[in-house]
């Protein structure tokens, strides 16, 4: 290897570089959030996390088909057929893509959950401050150099934990499939990180082939570096002995670069490594252009990648079924944002705010949670999809419903404390997480009267026990106002909202009581 390039592609290194099936395997052993994980509770499971990168479509991922016609205005050139859209066993507000038709099946079976519009507050819409965002689990207008998980590590064992692998401990806690340390496995002591780019460099490196160094100063300082990083390589033994029990697996998409990784994660899980978390990807959703095809929305780009996705978890489960592990593992999708709601003369969508997010696993509660996006009536370029759902609450749900961390804990992670959702069966951690049903969407929880209005209106809202949020977001997802915020007894109340200040247009108001939300349009007029 180049000295270049182990310079470029490695980094003081706790982490193991390997390759299973053609594809270069980071392991994180010192992962904040992995390694507070592994003490969190006494289980064995799973979080296996995709990501969707680029900014993916969830109005054509998710069709509303309550909203069908103000869906269809909004998107002539793209919406996909109200009868192509895959149905949802008892669930007849929303539907799927035609191509994701492993999902649909899974989610029949029970075994996944769909939250609708999950963003943040005034989002950001650079894939790379976005991404940024979600990594680190940041609000938009904070830089946070330690991801979600760095900061559970910091909370829970503070200080330095250099002394990994171990007796106890053998086994890699976080894997990541790719050639970029995830920022969200970022601690507070920076990445311990280590790429490798080929499987050639790898078995160069672990079986002590190098290149000749020049007898020169820079030759004896690559010499040093390419021993210290081969001592390193602590945890290659624990990974080749999981990969080498699992000699037969399931059917996978050819041809599928996301079920080719998903196929290596099945294989470690099942063949009894430790792994609390796994991290792949797949990318093309930047589909500003030519996202469907003109003579039938159903294909296209998207119609592709959504397929591809859906194809990979469906055979990905089936795998893990197969070898008895499916019952370890609970895995989510996301992307750094979604796209607007008015569909351009390119046949695309541009950069926008909240989009779906997919859960999935034997323990996840089957259901759509959310309504269907709120769409005006006329649609222009600037209208995003407004959101229902904070993601931080996603990842506190997870935390809490699989890898069983308690409140205080969650608080301190995450740095607010965000509400649960019941995504995950009580069973999991052995307890009944106590979340409250999902109301009745048809139950209006907030409403304003006059509605259009001009200065001023008046919001009421009917609340349970516990703090009451309502939030008001524009077409852009930027938050303008918090007029409620507090601790309230059950029963219903009222606002006067003032307007005055802010100019005509289509403003959202989103009310929060635990676990319960709801999205409620409103027209300032002049």
């Amino acid at each position: 290897m180049k000295r270049r390039d182990f310079l470029k592609y490695t980094a003081p290194a706790t982490i193991l570089p390997t390759i299973i099936n053609g594809f270069s395997i980071k392991a994180f052993a010192n992962s904040p959030m992995l390694a507070a994980l592994n003490s969190a509770a006494d289980n064995d499971h799973v979080l296996v996390m995709i990501q969707l990168t680029g900014g993916n479509d969830g109005l054509n991922m998710v069709i509303p088909l309550d909203i069908y016609g103000k869906y269809q205005a909004a998107r002539t050139n793209i919406a996909i057929p109200e009868g192509k859209v895959l149905r949802l066993d008892n669930y007849v507000k929303s539907g799927l893509h035609p191509a994701m038709k492993g999902l649909q099946q899974l989610y029949n079976d029970g075994k996944v959950s769909l939250i609708q519009s999950v963003g943040y507050p005034s989002p950001n819409f650079s894939h790379f401050r976005a991404t940024d965002i979600w990594l680190t689990g940041s609000d938009s207008n904070e830089v946070l150099s330690a991801g979600w998980g760095g900061r559970y590590l910091d909370t829970k064992y503070p200080g330095a934990l250099d002394s990994y692998p171990n007796a106890d401990n053998p086994d890699p806690l976080a894997i990541q499939i790719g050639s970029i340390v995830s920022p969200a496995f970022q601690g507070a002591e920076g990445s311990r990180g280590m790429a490798i780019t080929s499987a050639t460099d790898f078995y160069n490196l672990i079986d002590g082939v190098m290149d000749p160094v020049p007898n020169t100063k820079a030759g004896k300082e690559l010499e040093y570096i390419r021993l210290i990083a081969k001592q390193t390589n602590s945890y290659e033994k624990a990974i080749k002995s999981a990969a080498a029990k699992i000699t037969a697996q399931g059917a996978y998409p050819a041809n599928n670069y996301l079920a080719d990784q998903l196929k290596i994660v099945a294989r470690l899980v099942a063949g009894g490594l430790k792994t609390r978390m796994y991290m792949v990807s797949t990318g093309g959703f930047d589909t500003h252009a030519s996202q469907t095809e003109s003579g039938d929305t159903t294909l296209g780009g998207h119609a592709k990648l959504l397929g591809g996705v859906s194809d990979a978890i469906k055979a990905f489960m089936d795998d893990l079924k197969g070898l008895k592990a499916s019952r370890r593992v609970v895995g989510m999708t996301f992307s750094e944002f979604g796209r607007r709601i008015k569909s351009n003369f390119s046949m695309g969508t541009d950069h926008g705010a909240a989009a779906p997010m997919i859960v999935f696993g034997d323990y996840v509660m089957q259901g759509v949670l959310g309504n269907s996006p709120a769409i005006p009536d006329n649609t222009t370029v600037a209208d995003n999809v407004p959101m229902q759902y904070d993601f931080r609450s996603v990842y506190a749900s997870i935390l809490e419903q699989w890898f069983c961390v308690d409140q205080t804990d969650l608080n301190k992670i995450l740095q607010k404390d965000y509400q649960r959702l019941p995504l995950i069966s009580g069973v999991a951690c052995g307890v009944i997480t106590g979340l409250p049903d999902v109301v009745n969407d048809d139950k209006h929880l907030i409403t304003n009267s006059p509605n259009p209005f001009t200065n001023a209106t008046t919001i009421t809202y009917i609340t349970g026990n516990g703090n009451t949020m309502i939030q008001i977001f524009d077409t852009m997802g930027r938050l303008v106002s918090v007029p409620v915020n507090k601790i309230h007894s059950p029963g219903t109340y009222t606002i006067t909202f003032d307007a005055e200040y802010l100019p005509t247009g289509v403003y959202y108001a989103r009310f929060q009581n635990g676990s319960v939300q709801q999205v409620r349009p409103m027209l300032k007029v002049k």
